[in-house]
């Protein structure tokens, strides 16, 4: 075993009495291994414009974050300065990948623009929405058998022509798991993303003169 690997090894090792209670939490695991996927979806209650769309093509463009969140793993902090993974599981595309569906499928059935896409049509679109993924993580809470899912991001739009901010606003939700059952986590995770992507489909409707 290499020295790298037995530092892995021997920190997972130390961490296992905090986490007995959850045998849910641990480092990376056996990348040959199968894992479950989970899939987060746009919320329902958005609002639809009437009448014609708008004639504004949109560019939602993928989300920056640190690399700890740029993997389809679902990130897990035990502690405030330690970050793991939860095994056997994943999302289906990376996180800022992910984001960036929900944000374009949830713009998308509001009616409001001609053109919602993650590239313009032609030469350019008349306006972008650059964002960055601060959070989207589930920190474990102090009784060590249940989580809370913490979700941020700060998002921008500008008008692509002289390349100018229009709006900046930060958007955050937080949602409680009850358990460390990969489900209840990835429903708090569903849950606190859909007020985020809600919120953020609004703002940009009504910024944009959209409703």
């Amino acid at each position: 075993m290499q020295p790298s690997s037995i530092l892995r090894a021997l920190g997972l090792a130390l961490m296992l009495p905090l986490l007995a209670s959850c045998g849910a939490v641990s480092a990376l695991g056996d990348a040959t291994t199968p894992l479950e996927v989970f899939v987060l979806e746009p919320p329902g209650d958005l609002p639809v414009r009437q009448g014609r769309p708008l004639s504004r093509d949109i560019i939602v463009e993928e989300p920056t974050t640190g690399g700890a969140l740029a993997t389809e793993r679902i990130m897990i902090r035990p502690a405030a300065l330690q970050a793991q993974y939860l095994p056997g599981v994943q999302w289906s595309d990376p996180a800022p990948v992910m984001l960036q569906t929900l944000m374009l499928r949830a713009l998308d059935q509001t009616q409001a623009f001609e053109y919602v896409g993650r590239r313009p049509l032609g030469a350019g679109g008349d306006f972008a929405i650059v964002t960055e993924l601060v959070d989207f993580q589930a920190e474990l809470a102090p009784d060590g058998d249940s989580a809370q899912v913490s979700v941020r991001m700060i998002s921008r739009i500008v008008r692509e022509r002289g390349v100018t901010i229009v709006a900046t606003r930060t958007f955050a939700a937080t949602a409680s798991a009850p358990s460390l059952e990969d489900r209840a986590i990835a429903e708090a995770f569903d849950e606190a993303t859909g007020r985020v992507v809600s919120e953020f489909s609004v703002w940009v409707l009504s910024t944009l003169g959209a409703i």
